[in-house]
Parts: structure tokens; C-alpha cells; sequence
């Protein structure tokens, strides 16, 4: 094989337009119906999809501050304090001194709230493995893998989009 032939199977060839439109309509559909069912399960456990939200962010970066809280979820200073306040209220977090810095108040996930996130995600779970038990073990492999690859490609693409910027 000639080296300009070797090339042209190597480079990425062009999206077509129909199928850009297709892939993001198929991936917002089906987040639809993941966000639709995600608050159908919250609701068995009387917490809200913001709460929940801060949960899985605080049990991912411990001991976090409100500032970090709010950036890592996209709050407004005053809305990551509400939402605090109502997760406090109902034992799902507290607050914390730094024992280095007592200026600085920590978030620490309460055992109530590991508790309330092993159930949701286990429910979640439940809820797609009946759906993917209808799709055939080639299929959901090759499902993993273009995940995987997608969520690769936009990490990246977002890395590379921060530092630009």
C-alpha cells in the first residue's frame, strides 16, 4: 500500500450532517427519559434532583467547601446555601470546621446520606438493567465501548476548551 493510500484510511473521515443531527437528538432523548425516571425514583426517597446532585458531588470531592460546591455544580452562592440548608435539615450533610483554617466550613456527606445514594443508585440500576436485558450481549458491548469513546472525546474536548479559555 502506497503511503497516500495508507493515509487516507487513517484520517478521521467527515460526519455527515444527518447523522451529527442524529446522535444529538438520540442523546438528548434518551437523557430525557434517564433525567424522567431519575426523578420518578428520587421521589420514593423524598429528596430532590438538586439534592441529589450536591450528594454525588460531595461524596465524589469530600470535604469541600460551599464555594467549591456551588462552582462544581454551577450555583449561585445563595442557591448552594439553600440547598445546604435543606440537606442539613434533613441529615443528609454537615457542616464542618477545618480544623487547619476555623474560617472555612467544610461539607461531609452523613452516613443517611451514603445510604440515600446506595439506594438511589441501586434503584437507578435496576431500572437499566431491564431495559438492557432487551438488547443482545454483542450489542450492549459495543454500546459500552462507543460510550466509553464518546465520553472520552468530550472530556477531552472540554479539558482542552478550559485551558483555552
Amino acid at each position: 500500500m502506497d503511503a497516500r493510500r495508507r493515509e487516507a484510511t487513517t484520517l478521521p473521515s467527515p460526519v455527515e450532517p444527518q447523522v451529527v443531527h442524529e446522535v444529538e437528538c438520540l442523546l438528548r432523548q434518551v437523557a430525557i427519559i434517564v433525567r424522567k425516571r431519575g426523578r420518578d425514583i428520587l421521589q420514593d426517597f423524598d429528596i430532590t434532583p438538586p439534592q441529589f446532585d450536591a450528594l454525588l458531588v460531595l461524596d465524589e470531592f469530600r470535604d469541600i467547601t460551599m464555594g467549591e460546591l456551588g462552582e462544581k455544580m454551577y450555583l449561585a452562592c445563595s442557591t448552594a446555601t439553600d440547598l445546604i440548608d435543606r440537606m442539613e435539615r434533613n441529615g443528609l450533610i454537615e457542616r464542618e470546621r477545618d480544623p487547619r483554617d476555623r474560617r472555612v466550613i467544610r461539607l461531609k456527606v452523613r452516613p443517611k446520606g451514603h445510604e440515600v445514594i446506595k439506594e438511589v443508585l441501586a434503584a437507578r440500576r435496576r431500572y437499566l438493567a431491564g431495559i438492557l436485558r432487551e438488547i443482545d450481549d454483542a450489542d450492549r458491548e459495543r454500546l459500552v465501548r462507543s460510550l466509553e469513546q464518546l465520553h472520552a472525546l468530550m472530556t477531552q474536548a472540554e479539558v482542552v476548551r478550559a485551558s483555552s479559555g
